[in-house]
């Protein structure tokens, strides 16, 4: 989708080395195994940006970096209070790898320790996936009216909250949300009560909702609205490394941005 980075890998390489941290025996037993070779597959799998014709960014990640993206991805959903920004090219790229190591692993020796390490590695990153997936679905859910409504009046070019697989199902929610409850209550109603507003019969994410962050990037001229109408604006600023307890609504646009991370 418009504005999205392309996060591409090179095949082969992922599944020959552990798909995020690993003990520092192992790396060096993987180095010592694959020498001169490991060490060009890791400069090969560098963060890089290459601009396209169209001014597109394609983004090289390490192993490593894109299971940190996953685990941030799925800190923020898990304590943000609405849905956001959808991350299928994260998803769609672990399972691909998923699957590589999976292919691997059948090949390896059945006896080697590193498999069974390997094993439980994959098994810590489904995890995360999976509830990284189930915290989004349990959000749509939830606020299905006002997630759709937020796609439909979404600007041409803004990133989207939902992947096409999400805005299929959330349409679907509502449509039978809608059918069950003509069937059960409203076809008993007078004709006047057989609608439903769903924008203002559902709740809405509370924004105001204090969430804990920890700074990634050094901020400036953070501005803090009151919470009473007797207080002022006042204006902060969030060092790099530092931890807060603040409203949702102030720092949104820097979990947007990346700049901040939910704790």
């Amino acid at each position: 989708m418009a504005g999205w980075q392309a996060v591409s890998f090179s095949r082969g390489v992922i599944g020959e080395r552990l798909p995020c941290v690993v003990t520092l025996c192992l790396a060096e037993s993987f180095r010592e195994e694959r020498g001169s070779e490991a060490e060009t597959m890791t400069e090969e799998l560098d963060l890089t940006r290459q601009d396209s014709d169209e001014g597109s960014e394609e983004l090289v990640l390490t192993p490593a970096e894109l299971i940190e993206r996953l685990e941030q991805a799925w800190m923020n959903e898990k304590f943000a209070p609405e849905l956001l920004e959808s991350k299928p090219e994260i998803v769609e790229c672990v399972m691909e790898q998923l699957d590589h190591m999976e292919e691997n692993l059948k090949r390896a020796k059945k006896e080697d320790l590193k498999v069974s390490i390997h094993q439980m590695e994959m098994e810590r990153i489904r995890y995360v996936l999976s509830s990284y997936l189930r915290c989004r679905l349990m959000k749509i859910e939830k606020f299905f009216p006002h997630v759709l409504e937020k796609e439909k009046t979404r600007p041409e070019g803004e990133p989207s909250s939902l992947s096409p697989e999400e805005f299929a199902f959330a349409k679907e929610f509502m449509a039978h949300t809608e059918t069950y409850l003509k069937n059960v209550a409203l076809k008993h109603m007078p004709p006047n009560l057989q609608k439903v507003d769903f924008l203002r019969a559902v709740p809405k994410p509370d924004l105001d909702s204090y969430v804990f962050l920890r700074v990634k990037e050094r901020q400036e001229n953070i501005l803090v609205e009151p919470e009473a109408d007797e207080q002022k604006d006042y204006v902060i600023d969030l060092e790099e490394g530092s931890q807060h307890l603040i409203r949702y609504r102030t720092i949104a646009p820097l979990v947007a941005s990346g700049a901040v991370h939910l704790i």
